[in-house]
């Protein structure tokens, strides 16, 4: 923090009085201080360079600005006394006008003959004496004319030691950028000095995404009462983000009477550039006051010991015209810029050398002054000496491109109490540091002290203090109430209120908001425009002013996003089309295949196979009916597997993993086939329902009717696809899009119909089973709010429309307005996913079947080994393949160890009486 220490005094009008005796006390110090140092270099025999001085003694900055040019000359020739040449001033006050000051320049050119002029104060008096500079070939230095227009690439004889107001513009931006403000508002004099940055100052906003909605100009001249009407007129504005650019002595007449409209409160952001917070310290204690919480942009100066010994100095210098040490001013930034430039001239004039220190007049026969100026011999000599002087400044770092100090390095400042407090730094390579050195993980500012001293960062917007309501805009709809209806007094017919989804959704966003927004719902007048452009004109009425905001079933356009700014979509859409559902038998000769999926199929048929070969692995060696021939296993085995489909298997089981393994499988074959059954007569026995109509472009060859919602801009999308003015037809309702299908195009109904997808749902809805959705499908990308172009409102409902789109609460209100919609749905989507049988529905008695087989083969495989061992353990053979190939030889024989009640009796056994009986 950096203190004042200086307290509050009377009024304004003693405060003048008294800056006005310092500006004349520190003239008479600084004429003292010349005299003698003339004194002395005439003594010493020194080459004397003659350099004008044009400035506003009547104002702080040229009385400052001269008295740092003798303290840098002094402490110049102090430490080179060597050199041979030394620079005497002659002074001239410019009064405070443009007239003055040229005249100033022209009778040191004229009369003394000077090597430079150093000045004048303003821009507006540089941007004359740049010209007879230019033509006298003299030099012309100033530390304080800042405006960007002056630049060496008018003359090369000017030099500004000092920053570009443009300069600073990268900064400011940077600043609103870090805050994601959205809207500001330059505030700067009706002067050449004030709009000279205000083209450089709108761009570096738009460069930070910034608007500005309007620019406030306050004239120099201006008077309490016109400083007040502007004040008004800001305040009844939403935005609350304002940069202001003026001279010290405006700006604190500005912000007293800011203060007192109550613009220095809570919510309110205010930025002053350089041309005021590079004087903090000499406004004055009751102006002070009031920029309590303003943010500046301030050159930086390094604080370095020769800097410390200069204020040192200059407190010495000028303690015996003062009262207290307290009462000297502090030297600003444009009195180490005139510290700086008086020593680089100088210096540069030493480099020039004294040579050709003469006039030469011009060859013009003219009794005009101006055109009797002569022209500097040395002036090019010493133009070139300048601009090459590079030195470590009281400034900074010197050094001169195009004439132009090169000095980019800001310092933000925060005003707070009696003093100013650091709160980052901004350079082009870093942006904004927390500190000077970046150290990659300083970016940003530190907290800031905002006007009624929050620390929360403001939104920088307000809703218009003078009780305004927002005026939201709805459509007037005669269907479709589901999205947007109005509610009538039934007696009166007055309106006197608004409901439904979109409404519903609107007030769940602006609830969520962390601050108030009054509103009311003003009902739109319904359009008698051509069809289809009833909502592009609800949409440019907002842009017209009529409201300030429009919420309903509008959908994001391209078209409309030209003239206001949509909110984040809170629905999904799209444009589909509509037809009816015709109806017809089931002829298809395939149709059996139906009641199954393919992949069921696959499953059922590989699993017959699969028990197949369990059987015969568990039943060949016990059992005679599935001996015999490689063939006839092989057949026995899969008529056996295959005839259970139909309960026909006549072979008797032996072995009891066999037996369990089949009635597991009887009772999968049992589910699938009464399932199957089911599901094959539902198909033939129930009727069809399929689209009437598949392709939009057989409508139009055969020139039948299409509808579409009046006011929608599906109208367009439809004249884009060659259909005639005759072919549509325009519905208000579902009841009436109904209507119209129920007429068909024969009758001047309709054959299809186009539609956005929220509006088809809730038609289909009320009549389930009817319609159906066919191609093709537009892209739309949904229902949003529109509020005009540049509104701070749009990013923060946006956020909040994600937050209510994906809570519950967007389910409770999609519950409320379409519950007849998820029901339908739900219907649909049982009735498809009765028709065809599919895995998920039988995959577990698969798995059940298909673990228990295989447990029986492994168990039977194992005890057979088991019984084996023989075989493969005691065999000589070193061979596995042919321990193997005996294996399987044994496996397939006859089990000779089988009780002999699980053999059928052979006929070859059966006694000759018996078989002659049996035949």
């Amino acid at each position: 923090m950096m203190r004042r220490g200086k307290g509050l005094r009377g009024g304004l009008g003693v405060v003048v009085i008294v800056v006005f005796l310092n500006m004349l006390v520190m003239a008479a110090a600084t004429t003292e201080m010349v005299a003698a140092e003339e004194e002395e270099e005439e003594a010493a025999g020194k080459v004397k360079v003659k350099v004008g001085v044009v400035l506003d003694l009547n104002l702080v900055v040229g009385q400052m600005g001269l008295s740092c040019v003798s303290m840098a000359l002094a402490d110049l020739y102090s430490s080179r006394s060597y050199y041979k040449t030394r620079v005497t001033l002659s002074t001239i006050d410019s009064n405070d006008t443009v007239v003055d000051a040229a005249a100033a320049a022209l009778d040191l050119i004229k009369e003394e003959e000077v090597q430079a002029i150093i000045g004048p104060t303003s821009s507006m008096q540089a941007n004359f004496i740049i010209n007879i500079g230019d033509k006298a070939q003299v030099p012309i230095i100033s530390y304080s004319a800042t405006r960007p227009s002056l630049t060496s690439q008018r003359s090369s004889f000017f030099f500004r030691i000092a920053q570009n107001d443009s300069s600073q513009v990268k900064a400011i931006g940077a600043i609103i950028k870090a805050f994601k403000w959205r809207q500001v508002i330059p505030i700067y004099t009706d002067n050449e000095f004030g709009n000279g940055i205000v083209p450089y100052l709108i761009d570096a906003l738009q460069e930070a995404d910034a608007d500005v909605p309007y620019q406030s100009l306050i004239s120099p001249t201006a008077t309490d009462t016109q400083i007040t009407n502007e004040l008004h007129k800001l305040k009844n504005m939403p935005t609350r983000v304002f940069v202001v650019h003026m001279l010290t002595r405006h700006a604190s007449r500005f912000f007293m009477k800011v203060q007192e409209f109550g613009m220095m409160n809570r919510g309110y952001v205010w930025i002053i550039t350089d041309s005021i917070a590079n004087e903090l310290d000499l406004i004055e204690p009751l102006a002070y006051e009031a920029l309590q919480g303003v943010v500046g942009i301030r050159t930086y100066v390094p604080r370095t010991k020769r800097l410390n010994l200069l204020k040192r100095d200059w407190r010495k210098r000028f303690r015996r015209y003062y009262p207290t040490v307290e009462d000297i001013p502090e030297v600003d930034v444009y009195g180490l810029w005139a510290y700086d430039a008086a020593w680089a001239l100088a210096t540069a004039v030493e480099l020039a050398g004294t040579d050709n220190l003469r006039y030469t007049a011009t060859k013009i026969n003219s009794s005009n002054y101006l055109f009797n100026v002569g022209v500097n011999q040395n002036g090019p000599r010493l133009r070139e000496a300048l601009s090459d002087v590079t030195f470590t400044g009281l400034a900074g770092e010197f050094s001169l491109i195009n004439g132009q100090l090169q000095s980019t390095l800001f310092e933000i400042v925060n005003v707070i109490g009696n003093g100013r407090r650091n709160v980052g730094f901004w350079s082009p390579e870093t942006g904004l540091t927390r500190k000077l050195v970046d150290s990659g993980g300083a970016k940003g500012l530190r907290s800031i002290i905002w006007p009624g001293e929050p620390v929360v960062m403001p939104k920088g917007w307000e809703i218009p203090t003078n009780g305004k309501k927002l005026r939201i805009g709805v459509p007037v709809k005669d269907g479709f109430w589901e999205f947007v209806k109005l509610v009538r007094d039934f007696e009166t017919n007055v309106t006197i209120g608004v409901e439904g989804y979109c409404i519903d959704v609107f007030k769940a966003v602006i609830e969520k908001l962390p601050y108030k927004v009054d509103y009311e719902f003003v009902p739109a007048e319904k359009s008698n425009s051509v069809p289809g452009g009833s909502y592009n004109e609800f949409t440019y009425q907002l842009f017209l002013g009529k409201f300030d905001a429009v919420v309903g079933d509008v959908t994001i356009r391209a078209n409309r996003s030209t003239y206001i700014d949509y909110t984040l979509p809170f629905t999904a859409s799209g444009v589909v089309m509509v037809v009816p559902m015709k109806t017809e038998k089931n002829t298809n000769a395939w149709v059996f295949l139906k009641p199954l999926t393919w992949k069921l199929w696959a499953l059922t048929a590989g699993f017959f196979l699969f028990i197949a070969l369990v059987v015969w692995i568990l039943e060949h060696r016990v059992n005679e009916e599935f001996r015999g021939s490689s063939l006839d296993q092989i057949c026995t085995s899969l008529w056996y597997s295959f005839s259970t489909m139909v309960f026909a298997h006549r072979e008797v089981t032996l072995n009891n993993c066999t037996r369990l393994v089949v009635i597991l499988w009887l009772f999968v074959v049992l589910i699938i086939t009464q399932s199957y059954t089911a599901s094959l007569a539902s198909l033939l026995t129930v009727q069809e329902l399929k689209p009437s109509v598949n392709d939009i472009n057989l409508l139009l060859k055969n020139g039948e009717n299409i509808g579409y919602q009046g006011g929608s801009f599906v109208y367009e999308i439809l004249k884009s696809l060659k259909f005639d003015d005759s072919q549509l037809k325009t519905y208000e309702s579902a009841e009436e899009l109904h209507e119209l299908f129920v007429k068909g195009s024969m009758n001047g109904g309709i054959s299809a119909a186009v539609d956005e997808t929220p509006y088809i749902k809730v038609f289909l809805a009320q009549y389930c089973s009817q319609y159906t959705t066919t191609e093709p499908t537009f892209k739309a990308d949904g229902f949003g709010f529109g509020f005009p172009i540049g509104s701070p409102l749009v990013p923060d409902i946006s956020r909040k429309i994600l937050e209510v789109t994906e809570g519950e609460r967007m389910k409770e209100i999609e519950t409320k307005w379409f519950k007849n919609v998820e029901e339908c749905t739900a219907s649909k989507v049982a009735e498809l996913s009765s028709t065809r049988l599919s895995i998920n529905s039988f995959w577990g008695l698969f798995l059940v079947t298909g673990v228990v087989s295989l447990s029986s083969v492994v168990a039977y495989i194992g005890k057979f080994l088991y019984d084996e061992q023989r075989v493969w353990r005691n065999n000589v053979e070193p061979s596995i393949w042919r321990v193997f190939c005996a294996l399987i030889r044994k496996f397939m024989k006859r089990d000779p160890t089988a009780h002999p009640l699980r053999r059928r009796a052979c006929m070859n056994d059966v006694p000759v009486l018996a078989r002659r009986r049996s035949f």
